[in-house]
């Protein structure tokens, strides 16, 4: 590099060459979950992002302010520390090439066949998804939008505007938090009705294990809880860790890699890992020393029961502890024994259904028991298919009967990974009281997020439990709930959306039919905030630019899966792209038509928002909010005596009497009284869990989604969707780095970008597929477009593709894309669940006949024309008339 001395950069009159121009760099936690995550330095030049890379905790502070804030523990003569440069997800390294996408969203956009109104003849919904948008302006869309919304709620009632984002999968942000800034205003205007998150990463736990073990984590997520102090008593105790639909390496990247450290640490000190999955999955094959057992899709309850068979066979769980800390035990044992129904579910009888060959459910059985055994678990599809509340329990039992809280006995998930207990808590609370979003909050109408199409497509639904992810009692799933609220209450059918989480279909259930559920005439207007033209915003009537976080002023702490909990504020990294705005600021710029704007900003400036909340946060002790500002990132100290303080589940452990579950009995419930009280008729979920295979619908049956049922016969592969490597959820399927390799995209013969979609060679061969052709995956919902992968990591009789694909429709229910969500079913878990099942069903792949492709182009000519770039994938000019 050119060395250039400082009076040459400052010579008068001579222009600085680009490398010389200054940079500005901030830290920022730029994860993928609505938390920050592992920090990441962002670096610019010119109102520009240059790269994002890690970042050093030492940048700021010395060593010994650090030496209170990096823990280290020593176990089994290694020592493993918190470390000095941060392990950020690497879509935040690459989310430069986000920001810049050529599909992001620059200006307020409106359908060209779209005029507000509500004239049937002028709304055009059969066209959502179809027809272009043009550019309006800021003032344009404010004004409309408020007069919608007040037409809307005069006609139809207070309630008739759904608002659609509760919470959800977004960018990491606090003050100008995604996912309920429209539900502030909407409140202030006079109500709405709101779509309910629901528990769509742990649907299994949430409808079984916590009628097992309680409400867990987030006084909901029923994921165990308390979690503190896992990581090193696993460290300590732990002979091995079965990951069960648990892709490590994978997942972590929702907020950072640290997860890396700890897995390599655990396999230096000599900790096994058996890896229980259909896909060979990428922590397995990055680390050779791991076991990988693979299962057929959905049938882990099986397995576990010829587990649990074993122990009692052969005498090796303890009984003890299922004596004082348990009740119910002695009818689960009669289902296994085959004392109830004739049938044991010995290893023989799970391995004809879980495709695990006997010798090896009994190995792992033994060794399971032999030592302590954790389980590993990140939102795995086993608990987030049909009849999943079974696996959810299945997997709660395994670890009850050997003694779970106990030395190296736990359940290791999303919520565990913080090592040294900080008395000042950062994790994404110091700086909560700044956001503007309404989340979790009750309102007179509600429609669970997993029904939305089916309540605008009938008009009235009604369901068991809220179903909100947090925040939520057992008791609450005995609760019935209605659609529209009653008509004295103000209750009525929706008749407008407004979504600042516009991907529905991509992440939730029954995707085409929620398109449908779009282009229905009874919504007259739909909105959608986001920062990038794809999935539900091309279905809606005005689409609101939305800044991306590096392009804001706010304040952002840690999440889950850090090495260390932290807390930043940070100056905006970068210049906002075109005319986007944030939700909040979104909020606040509508709400000047109703004359709101002093309540939405409480006539506070951003600056003061961020004060106020910093002031009354538990770091204010610790740290000025000047030297905060100064600084931009604060670790509190950690308690020097974290390490005497209880693991997980231990004070209840050692004494279940002073230390009781939120159970109804205090202790761990193998059978569930208030199952059998509530729901006596359910033979789906009943008060035990069992191995539900299902039936037809006219047999009272809601999922025919095995081996041995009728579907079969017509779909003979299971599909197995899971995360994401190369994206979160639907993010950051535009980022090009990440398309240029093999396992993100194949280029098929026509040049487009195809999903993969991996097939065993045994079952390629015997529909004539070859590696990279085009395929055309299928069931009863409609057809998505992948290209086959042709791999032995794949199971035979299954297919794994990857969650999480952008739409890109053809016509109605046929999607080039390969987002497998538009093809899972539009039904619950089970009768009484009104979770998702978007994975572990029944499909059909053949390979895509030309000539079906042919007559493709020349039946939509105007689909194939549309602008597209291999490198990024659909491109915002294919969607928007007069943009080059």
């Amino acid at each position: 590099m050119k060395q250039v001395k400082n009076n040459d950069i400052d010579e008068p009159g001579k222009p600085m060459e680009p490398w010389q121009e200054p940079e500005t760099t901030i830290v920022r936690g730029i994860a993928s979950g609505g938390m920050g995550g592992e920090p990441s330095a962002v670096d610019s030049k010119n109102g520009k992002i240059v790269r994002i890379r890690p970042m050093r905790w030492n940048w700021k502070y010395d060593e010994e302010h650090l030496s209170t804030r990096l823990w280290k523990f020593t176990s089994r003569g290694k020592t493993l520390e918190c470390p000095q440069k941060s392990s950020p997800p690497y879509f935040a390294l690459a989310y430069k090439k986000r920001v810049y996408s050529d599909n992001r969203v620059k200006y307020p956009l409106k359908r060209v066949d779209w005029e507000p109104g509500g004239d049937p003849d002028k709304i055009n919904p059969q066209n959502r998804g179809k027809s272009k948008f043009k550019r309006i302006s800021w003032d344009e869309a404010s004004s409309i939008i408020a007069s919608e919304i007040r037409r809307v709620r005069e006609t139809y009632g207070p309630y008739a505007v759904l608002a659609v984002g509760e919470d959800g999968h977004c960018e990491s942000k606090n003050l100008h938090m995604v996912g309920g800034c429209h539900m502030s205003l909407l409140d202030k205007v006079g109500g709405y009705t709101r779509e309910t998150r629901t528990p769509d990463s742990v649907e299994g736990f949430y409808w079984g294990a916590k009628h097992v073990w309680g409400t867990g984590a987030n006084m909901g997520l029923a994921m165990t809880a308390p979690s503190e102090n896992v990581i090193k008593d696993v460290a300590d105790h732990t002979n091995m860790i079965v990951l069960q639909a648990g892709d490590w390496e994978t997942v972590q990247n929702y907020a950072g890699q640290w997860w890396s450290h700890v897995i390599r640490f655990y396999l230096e000190i000599g900790i096994k890992f058996v890896v229980i999955d259909p896909f060979c999955n990428y922590t397995a094959v990055a680390h050779d020393e791991m076991k990988w057992v693979p299962i057929l899709p959905n049938t882990d309850a099986a397995l576990d029961f010829a587990i649990i068979y074993t122990w009692i066979k052969e005498d090796t769980y303890d009984k003890d502890y299922v004596e004082t800390h348990t009740i119910g035990f002695d009818k689960v044992k009669a289902y296994v024994m085959g004392e109830e129904d004739g049938v044991p579910k010995t290893p023989e009888w799970a391995s004809k259904i879980c495709g695990v060959p006997e010798w090896t459910i009994k190995a792992l059985a033994r060794e399971w028991a032999r030592k302590p055994t954790s389980i590993g678990h990140f939102c795995g599809a086993h608990i987030r298919g049909p009849y999943s509340h079974e696996a959810g329990r299945t997997e709660a039992y395994k670890l009850c009967m050997q003694g779970m809280g106990g030395p190296g006995v736990h359940q290791i998930h999303l919520f565990s990974f913080n090592v040294a207990r900080q008395p000042a808590k950062t994790n994404y609370g110091p700086i909560l009281p700044a956001m503007q979003a309404t989340q979790f909050m009750p309102t007179e109408q509600a429609i669970p997020r997993t029904m939305v199409h089916h309540a605008i497509e009938k008009g009235e639904i009604e369901h068991y439990g809220s179903p909100q992810i947090i925040f939520a009692p057992a008791e609450d799933q005995f609760e019935k709930y209605v659609y529209p609220a009653c008509p004295e209450c103000g209750g009525g059918e929706v008749h407008m959306m407004w979504s600042e989480k516009p991907c529905n279909q991509g992440c939730w259930n029954g995707g085409f039919k929620f398109q449908e559920a779009m282009r229905s005439p009874k919504m007259e207007c739909i909105i959608t905030n986001h920062q990038w033209l794809e999935n539900d915003s091309l279905f809606a009537d005005l689409v609101l630019p939305v800044s991306c976080a590096p392009e804001e002023n706010d304040a952002v702490g840690s999440g889950m899966c850090v090495s260390v909990n932290w807390a930043g504020i940070q100056d905006k990294a970068c210049d906002p792209v075109g005319e986007s705005k944030s939700d909040y600021q979104i909020a606040v710029e509508i709400s000047k038509q109703f004359g709101l704007e002093d309540e939405m900003t409480q006539g506070m400036t951003d600056e003061e928002w961020l004060e106020y909340a910093f002031s009354i946060s538990t770091i204010a002790d610790h740290i000025t909010f000047e030297e905060f500002k100064e600084k931009g990132y604060y670790i509190p100290p950690f308690d020097p005596d974290w390490e005497e303080g209880p693991s997980g589940l231990r004070e209840f452990y050692d004494d279940p009497e002073n230390h009781p579950l939120d159970t109804p009995s205090g202790k761990i419930e193998f059978y569930s009284e208030a199952l059998a009280e509530n729901f006596p008729d359910d033979k789906e979920r009943g008060p035990i869990a069992k191995w539900i295979i299902g039936g037809p619908e006219s047999e009272g049956w809601t999922h025919d989604e095995t081996q041995w049922g009728e579907k079969v016969k017509k779909y003979p592969l299971l599909l197995v969707a899971n995360p994401g490597r190369w994206r979160v959820h639907v993010q950051g399927d535009d980022i090009t780095w990440f398309r240029e390799i093999s396992t993100c995209k194949i280029k098929g013969d026509d040049g487009y970008m195809y999903e993969p979609m991996w097939i065993h060679p045994k079952d390629a061969e015997a529909r004539g597929l070859k590696h990279g052709d085009i395929v055309k995956m299928y069931n009863d919902e409609g057809t998505i477009l992948v290209a086959a992968y042709i791999s032995e990591r794949m199971l035979p009789g299954a297919i794994m593709v990857n969650k999480g694909a952008r739409v890109d429709p053809i016509t109605e229910r046929i999607d080039r894309g390969g987002s497998t969500n538009l093809i899972t079913t539009p039904k619950p878990i089970s009768k009484n669940c009104w979770g998702f099942a978007v994975t572990g069903f029944l499909v059909e792949a053949e390979k895509l006949d030309p000539a079906e492709m042919a007559k493709w182009q020349q039946d939509y000519p105007e689909v194939f024309a549309r602008a597209y770039d291999p490198a990024s994938g659909s491109r915002y000019n294919g969607w928007v008339e007069g943009v080059e």
